[in-house]
């Protein structure tokens, strides 16, 4: 089969989307389009064309019509539009569909322990293996949390302007992380290798690393010590239990970084050991610490 080449993206305004967007338009290999509501005040590059759509399942037939494949990067609060666009695609003909996985690996039952709202990210892999039949076939990608968006926001406890670091447990545990532009580029690398990559769950990722490995390096680079912040992983969890149950939605980031930094037994939070690692299969390497360290703080503020 050859590559596809027309894309639509939905969740495009989003963190994910954007790097996956732009990610698609950078290569020039694909006519890109992103899906919008009528009310979204969300801008996009130039190349993308702009469909808008009121997600019923009657447009959003039309608006699949003539697309290869749809990539769904959309956050929590749209995982339950994921079905509906799902039976879009396939009465509109679309061959390839990309949940919005993007993140730990739903297929890993500790993860669901620890976000039961990645269960919807599970059920919607098992909706689309019921539509194979129906000619549409799908790709899985886990990357793990994000490395340099998250190095760079605060996201995953490290904090580049007060030069202070939350570290969790002894800091030792070995997890991977993948970069912004290896997310894209496994994206663009999955949609040129349409046979290798169908109806598969698959694993990449950029570097493998522990946190005081980040730690180490955020302070050679910096040419600072920084104050580091004890935590565990119990802590953590009991915290995000507590602010969910005040109504507070930080709790739940905080199980997220529990579904990489978590001493649980059975996480499997390093992709370097996946059976499904297709890091090879997508021609992606494996990428710096330290040069990803570099890079970011030279950025930030």
């Amino acid at each position: 089969m050859s590559s596809y080449k027309n894309v639509i993206v939905v969740g495009a305004s989003g963190s994910i989307g954007k790097i996956i967007t732009e990610g698609l338009v950078s290569t020039s290999k694909f006519n890109v389009t992103v899906l919008s509501r009528k009310e979204s005040t969300a801008t996009f590059p130039r190349a993308v064309t702009v469909r808008v759509t009121d997600f019923s399942e009657a447009d959003l037939v039309n608006a699949l019509k003539g697309q290869d494949v749809v990539i769904s990067a959309l956050g929590i609060e749209g995982f339950d539009q994921q079905k509906t666009i799902v039976d879009a695609a396939v009465h509109a003909g679309v061959k390839r569909f990309l949940p919005s996985e993007f993140s730990s690996s739903s297929e890993d039952p500790v993860v669901l322990q620890l976000v039961p709202l990645f269960e919807k990210k599970k059920d919607l892999i098992e909706y689309l293996k019921s539509k194979e039949k129906d000619g549409l076939s799908w790709t899985g990608l886990a990357t793990g949390l994000l490395f340099d968006w998250g190095l760079a926001n605060g996201f995953l406890g490290f904090d580049i302007a007060k030069r202070a670091a939350t570290i969790w447990d002894d800091g030792n545990k070995k997890f991977t992380l993948t970069n912004e532009k290896q997310l894209a580029r496994a994206v663009t690398s999955v949609l040129g290798h349409p046979d290798e990559t169908r109806n598969r769950y698959l694993y990449v990722y950029s570097v493998e690393t522990t946190q005081n490995e980040i730690v180490r390096s955020v302070e050679k680079i910096s040419g600072l010590n920084w104050t580091i912040n004890s935590t565990s992983t119990e802590q953590q969890i009991a915290e995000a239990k507590r602010l969910l149950g005040a109504g507070d939605f930080s709790g739940g980031y905080i199980l997220v970084r529990a579904t990489t930094y978590g001493d649980v037994p059975g996480l499997r939070a390093n992709y370097a050991q996946a059976k499904d690692l297709a890091n090879g299969a997508l021609g992606l390497e494996v990428e710096s610490v330290e040069e990803t360290v570099k890079r970011v703080i030279s950025q930030v503020p």
